[in-house]
């Protein structure tokens, strides 16, 4: 993996501002600024403790300081609310401190009416009168153009990830960034919880030559950040062109927490990712989107519900004798009600997570690949080889095809996930 190891900007502000000055920049420190509180004291995993504050919770309990005599655009969905569920765009909007002009969609839209593949265009939102535009599939200097058209000085980001390479919003984040720092805009980052925790990156990296919008830049398939880390990861090893970065950390996040350890409300950030044991899986059976089973769009429980027609018992028999930790299989049938095998009835497995400390979804992806392609003979990739493009190259499918082990196509990106690592480490904010 090569990335370019040019350093960040410096860290100042009292809500945990970068700045981007000179060229010569070094990571900013990992250490909490000054006015950062305490976390509270922990009883275990998941315990009741101080509710986790977002970096826009702290950024308006601040009084909008960083956005003080600034015309603002604001990239969400509808993940963009705060603790009491108000949507972040309704409560700047009726903020006489917040000069709130326009709202930037991404995939789904701005108010998430859009399914996968798709964004609500430009309109005028009903609730605000905001002119909203559409940002999905745009980048480079036709993205930089909206920016401009907008008449913002400030762009300001807050959306949920899941925490996996190809869930498309960070690639949102990373696209505005870019098309920011041609427009000349200000970018500031609100961040919020990895929802299945910042603790480690897992998988293989991105090669460069399998850059698509479902992975810009080479970062682990699960890459173990929040959204902050990933822009001062960006802005620091990826961007030719650095943006005036500023970010607002949360307050009360330890990198080991799940969700549900947030006191945080869940809002769905894509039609198919409903509930935070979505997010848990979803690095690894993601990549079944590369294949002819069905993902389980269309079912109650998405990415966790897999499987065609022709599949029965053996598939789960044959993923449950690989002994994966923290997750068992059962088998499964089921009627997909859209995508992939609409209104019939397959079979395939479900899987129960039982211990999401031991769990790693990458290594269970490419497990239930594996035996998948074993034991039902229907089993085939897609024509336009979409598993290149979620892998991030070529090796998973071809060494699956010839026969190798969970835990040979596994040690294949061992040393490519230790460079990213290192890196990475630079641009944590957070223990």
């Amino acid at each position: 993996m090569s990335l370019s190891r040019r350093g960040l900007l410096a860290a100042g502000g009292a809500v945990g501002a970068v700045g981007a000055t000179g060229a010569a920049r070094a990571p900013a420190s990992p250490t909490a600024p000054p006015s950062e509180p305490p976390a509270a004291p922990r009883s275990g995993r998941g315990a009741h403790r101080t509710r986790v504050r977002t970096g826009f919770d702290r950024l308006a309990a601040d009084g909008y300081r960083l956005l003080s005599g600034r015309t603002v655009g604001v990239v969400t969905n509808p993940t963009g609310v705060t603790a009491d569920v108000r949507h972040i765009v309704d409560v700047m909007h009726a903020d006489d401190r917040v000069r709130l002009t326009a709202v930037f969609g991404p995939e789904h839209g701005f108010r998430g009416t859009a399914q996968a593949g798709g964004s609500e265009g430009r309109y005028d939102d009903p609730a605000t009168g905001l002119p909203v535009y559409d940002t999905y599939l745009k980048s480079g200097q036709p993205l930089a153009d909206v920016f401009t058209a907008s008449g913002v000085d400030t762009v300001v980001f807050d959306i949920q990830d899941a925490g996996a390479r190809f869930y498309t919003y960070i690639w949102t984040l990373y696209d505005c960034m870019e098309a920011a720092a041609l427009a000349g805009k200000r970018f500031v980052v609100l961040d919020r919880p990895n929802p299945v925790t910042g603790r480690a990156a897992l998988g293989p990296v991105l090669r460069p030559e399998f850059a698509t919008f479902v992975g810009r830049r080479p970062i682990a398939q699960a890459h173990g950040m929040t959204v902050t880390e990933l822009a001062r990861l960006f802005n620091g090893e990826f961007l030719d062109r650095p943006v005036p970065l500023e970010t607002v950390r949360m307050s009360g996040w330890a990198r080991d927490d799940f969700f549900d350890a947030t006191g945080l409300p869940w809002v769905p950030p894509s039609p198919n990712m409903p509930t935070p044991e979505t997010a848990l899986v979803y690095a690894g059976t993601c990549l079944f989107e590369g294949t002819n089973l069905s993902e389980g769009r269309g079912t109650t429980r998405p990415f966790e519900l897999l499987g065609a027609e022709g599949v029965d018992r053996r598939w789960a028999e044959a993923a449950n004798a690989l002994e994966l930790p923290g997750v068992r299989f059962r088998e499964a049938y089921f009627a997909p009600t859209f995508s992939k095998f609409q209104g019939k009835t397959v079979g395939g497995v479900q899987l129960h997570v039982h211990d999401r400390e031991s769990f790693d979804p990458v290594r269970t992806g490419i497990g239930l690949l594996v035996t998948a392609k074993r034991s039902w003979s229907g089993f085939a990739w897609r024509s336009d080889h979409w598993i290149d493009k979620l892998t991030g190259s070529a090796d998973v499918r071809t060494m699956i095809d010839a026969g190798a082990e969970p835990d040979e196509v596994a040690d294949a990106w061992q040393d490519q996930l230790a460079a990213f690592r290192a890196v990475r480490r630079r641009y944590l904010l957070y223990r």
